[in-house]
């Protein structure tokens, strides 16, 4: 007896563990949390893989358009995974900025951002492994940040030599503030917004024109959950210490200036567009629509037998002798045939 009841008592046990893991899947702050985890990590691993491609392959399999189409379909792919949950800031930017205009509450910062940050980085790990072996093949074994060998790249962005320090913090500034001004509009139903569904796709088609047209000074990290957490990869996987001191310590730089070009640009947008948006306009044409739809389910009356031809001129009193019919007549008081009812 006492062997029949252990199954039944795993089985209840099992029961209860899955039953308290999915109650904890369901609170908000879990699930925003994973939400941008999973959608960081796709995001990352598509954008990481095609930078591999153009250095590993020495232009052969990649080519500075395939990083920029790698990132923007991968913020595509992003958005579909976790669009409806979390709404896929993926940029810690982003977020700083939604909470900053009061879009989102505060307490949620931490979280998304800390989801953002172990997404990046498990990526980045995972483009490591990925491309181990063409990697050692490429570098000679040896993980170099500057060179005709240089690796470490393929991570992070790194300033090139003849842009100055402060010329990448007005870059990256400006490019982060474009992509949250465009971000706003793109989502902002008041405005010219795209179809239901097709947010993601435009959203990845705006990061792949800030690439192709304003990204050659620095690589347009424009987010800082991109660059930091695989910067910090490749510090503990053997490029050392001069992944953050290389080109001015430059480190900082995709850091702090997405936060404030973000800011910047989406307080444009609602300062110049969104609140002007005229939505007295869009009321009216609400209520349009409603009384036209009103007036159509209203069943039609029957004919009216007394209203007259349009085309036969009517007097006023052909038109009150329609509509009212012949009066009957009285016979006189004085007549001896009126019955004594009747008075």
């Amino acid at each position: 007896m006492a062997e029949l009841d252990r199954p039944r008592r795993s089985t209840t046990l099992w029961s209860n563990t899955i039953a308290r893991i999915h109650a904890v899947l369901q609170r908000e702050m879990v699930r925003v949390f994973l939400a941008e985890f999973v959608s960081t990590f796709v995001m990352m691993v598509f954008g990481l893989g095609s930078v591999a491609h153009m250095v590993l392959g020495e232009n052969k399999f990649g080519s500075y358009l395939g990083v920029n189409l790698g990132f923007g379909f991968g913020v595509t792919m992003g958005v579909h995974v976790a669009g409806g949950v979390s709404g896929a800031h993926m940029n810690a930017a982003v977020t700083f900025t939604n909470c900053v205009l009061g879009r989102m509450s505060w307490k949620k910062f931490p979280v998304y951002v800390l989801g953002q940050f172990l997404g990046s980085f498990l990526a980045a790990a995972t483009t490591y492994c990925l491309f181990y072996d063409s990697l050692m093949h490429f570098s000679g074994g040896e993980l170099t940040v500057t060179g005709p060998r240089a690796t470490a790249g393929i991570f992070a962005t790194y300033l090139p030599q003849h842009v100055s320090l402060w010329q990448g913090f007005f870059d990256e500034a400006v490019l982060t503030g474009l992509l949250q001004m465009c971000i706003f509009a793109i989502t902002d139903k008041q405005n010219n917004s795209p179809p239901e569904g097709a947010q993601a796709l435009v959203i990845g088609v705006l990061v792949i024109a800030i690439g192709v047209c304003l990204g050659m000074n620095t690589g347009y990290a424009i987010n800082p959950s991109r660059d930091l957490p695989p910067r910090f990869f490749t510090f503990l996987a053997g490029w050392g210490h001069q992944v953050f001191s290389a080109g001015d310590s430059w480190w900082w730089v995709p850091v702090v200036a997405p936060f404030l070009g973000a800011f910047f640009g989406g307080a444009l947008y609602l300062l110049l567009v969104g609140f002007n948006i005229p939505r007295e306009l869009e009321s009216m044409e609400d209520s349009v629509i409603f009384e036209e739809q009103r007036t159509t389910a209203l069943p039609k009356t029957s004919p009216n037998p007394f209203a007259a031809d349009p085309l036969t001129p009517v007097t006023v009193s052909s038109k009150v002798s329609a509509k009212r019919p012949p009066a009957q007549s009285v016979p006189p008081l004085s007549d001896p045939a009126l019955p004594l009812e009747h008075l």
